[in-house]
Formats: structure tokens, C-alpha cells, sequence
């Protein structure tokens, strides 16, 4: 079955990423380094077992378009960026495993990602399964 493991994140995290201070402190280059160097190896492992279908980190809130409803019929659309403690996607992995429990392992090795203090005691991670056919959702 396959499984979607998400994180998210706020314009603040991303702008403190970039080494940018806002009421947090900027990450260290280093952290930066040891967070990518994590995430590549994440990454290579769940290839080598064969559970990775696909992968992505998604750009910042401040290149979102939100579309929502419709006003006098048309849609309405709202550029980024969002009140910086708003949380969004960040990223996401698709995983093809035996069971919610082995996605919901996987996603645990995810809080051992190096970062400031402040944003491994805030993470959180969430574990969906995904739906094949329209009768899934019954």
C-alpha cells in the first residue's frame, strides 16, 4: 500500500533556512549542511529498499497562489505570502510499504533530522494512507 509522510513548515522556517533571523535565530550554515546531508541519505535509503515511489520539498509560502471558492462566479486567488506563523506543506514523501506501521516507522526516522533545537521541538509529521480508487473512501 502507499503512504504519504508530510511536513510542514511556515514562511518564518523557511526564511530561517535561508539564514534569515526573524523572532527564532537564522539556522547555521553547518545545521543547514547536516540537515541536507540527512535528507540525502534518507532519501538514498528508502530508494535502496525499494519504498520510495516519489519525493518533493516544495518552495516557500511566499510562491503560493491559493484559490478558493468563487466570488460572483469567478475564482478568487490570493498570492503568498501568509502571516508567517501560518503552517503549510514543506515536503513530502510517497512511499509504497506492507503497512501503516512500517510508513509510520519511516516517518519516525525523520525527527532524528539535525536543526536548531527550536524547530525539532516544534516538527511534527503526519502519515496518510493513499486512496487507489474512489471506493477507498467509503
Amino acid at each position: 500500500m502507499k503512504y504519504m509522510i508530510l511536513t510542514n513548515g511556515s514562511q518564518q522556517d523557511y526564511d530561517g533556512m535561508a539564514g534569515k533571523s526573524t523572532d527564532k535565530p537564522a539556522w547555521k550554515p553547518e545545521e543547514f549542511g547536516a540537515m541536507v546531508e540527512f535528507m540525502t541519505a534518507f532519501n538514498k535509503s528508502l530508494e535502496e529498499s525499494g519504498e520510495l515511489v516519489e519525493t518533493r520539498g516544495l518552495a516557500g509560502p511566499v510562491h503560493t497562489r491559493r484559490v478558493t471558492g468563487l466570488k460572483d462566479g469567478v475564482p478568487v486567488v490570493t498570492d503568498g505570502p501568509y502571516a508567517e506563523t501560518q503552517e503549510v506543506l514543506a515536503g513530502y514523501w510517497i512511499v509504497e510499504v506492507d503497512s501503516f506501521d512500517r510508513a509510520t516507522e519511516i516517518a519516525g526516522r525523520l525527527c532524528r533530522c539535525p536543526g536548531p533545537a527550536h524547530v525539532g521541538e516544534t516538527a511534527y509529521i503526519d502519515v496518510r494512507p493513499l486512496q487507489e480508487a474512489a471506493g477507498d473512501m467509503l
